[in-house]
């Protein structure tokens, strides 16, 4: 007999389901909304409808500095992120009813990012619960959390279902 799952990881191996639509080569990201036990949307990263994406275009990349500790002393890093995909909650949250996010739970596969979390902060969600870490924003995004009263977790011991992990790239 198989063991049957706990809430958190159903709805979190959904959203990492929802990540294999997108087609980003840089990094796959889905997000679910829940109210109750009740999938209210999936949403992905990706471009916008209609509009060709980066496994067809390329990614749009920009380039970004950024303090960074290396070994004890802060070093300027310069990095790169694509521009041309709209993050999987901000699709979620395009794509979804004002009315059901009221006290729902988004389930997301990453850490939001700072622009992600003020959306989902003024969203009317009361939790967020995610797997894989976001360093950059991390530490803003868990202060926001605690100032807007949303609970926020990291799932740190889930496993995503094989074959929806892609590697990120930087």
């Amino acid at each position: 007999m198989t063991t049957r799952k706990d809430w958190d990881t159903y709805f979190l191996d959904m959203a990492y389901m929802a990540s294999t639509r997108s087609r980003c080569g840089r990094r796959h990201v889905g997000a679910v909304l829940v109210q109750g036990k009740k999938l209210l949307g999936a949403a992905y990263n990706g471009a916008p409808m209609g509009v060709p994406d980066c496994s067809e275009a390329g990614c749009m990349l920009v380039e970004e500095y950024e303090l960074a500790d290396k070994d004890g002393a802060e070093q300027v890093v310069k990095k790169q992120r694509c521009i041309r995909t709209i993050h999987a909650e901000q699709n979620l949250l395009l794509f979804t009813d004002p009315k059901d996010r009221e006290r729902s739970v988004v389930y997301v596969t990453d850490q939001p990012c700072w622009t992600c979390a003020n959306m989902l902060a003024n969203s009317g969600i009361s939790e967020i619960v995610y797997h894989r870490p976001y360093p950059k924003d991390g530490e803003k995004v868990k202060s926001l959390m605690q100032q807007k009263g949303i609970t926020f977790r990291r799932l740190e011991t889930y496993e995503p279902p094989v074959g929806t992990v892609t590697d990120v790239q930087h």
